[in-house]
């Protein structure tokens, strides 16, 4: 009895000292200073079987383990972000497509496309200002597949100015448009990789449906 409570003294002892070494909010810290505690206050007379102890210090193993690949998964995606950014700079001053749903208008005629899943017999593309006025181009009967666009300001008598830009379908689909736009810049926010496209603003990359060469 004597030669038990002298090792366990000892351990923890030196599993105290482990544990001050440690850093207190880490996950490690807290367990460990659980265990030595249970250690320590184990009835000597029957005291917890050693799997369990083991057990226990492999669940801290696989804890750690799993705080090491989520850190290093954040290290990844930061090291993503950078290459993405750099390849997005790569392409300032091309010209990209982007689904958007609102539209900067300005004197410049703006390029565009949305896919039909089926045909329509009555297709227009519609841009409606803060005020509620909206203003048509109309396509006609259209096919399923792509349909490409463009809307001039002065030949649909467009002011400048911000719009909402939508189709409409003799089937009431709501197909999205694609927008085509010079790629003016590219950012790091805390809602990932944004990206500055005239006539629509600033835009994230996951919104970016194609690119296209360098504008002369």
């Amino acid at each position: 009895m004597e030669i038990y409570t002298s090792t366990s003294s000892t351990s923890s002892s030196t599993s105290s000292s482990t544990v001050s070494s440690s850093t207190s909010g880490s996950v490690s810290y807290m367990f460990i200073t659980l265990l030595v505690a249970q250690i320590q206050n184990q009835d000597p007379l029957d005291p917890v079987d050693a799997s369990e102890f083991v057990n226990q210090l492999t669940q801290l193993s696989q804890m750690e383990a799993l705080q090491t690949l989520a850190s290093q998964s954040e290290s990844t995606n930061s090291a993503l972000e950078s290459l993405q950014v750099m390849a997005m700079a790569s392409q300032l001053g091309s010209d990209v497509s982007v689904r958007t749903t609102s539209l900067e208008v300005g004197e410049d005629a703006v390029q565009g496309s949305f896919t039909l899943s089926s045909s329509s017999s009555a297709t227009s593309v519609v841009l409606t200002n803060s005020a509620g006025k909206t203003y048509s181009l109309d396509l006609g009967t259209q096919s399923p597949g792509t349909v490409s666009f463009t809307l001039d300001p002065d030949e649909l008598g467009i002011p400048a100015g911000s719009y909402s830009i939508s189709v409409k379908t003799s089937n009431d689909s709501s197909p999205g448009v694609d927008i085509i736009g010079q790629l003016q810049g590219v950012k790091i926010s805390d809602s990932g990789v944004i990206l500055s496209v005239s006539g629509i603003g600033d835009v994230s990359s996951s919104v970016v449906t194609g690119f296209f060469a360098h504008a002369s």
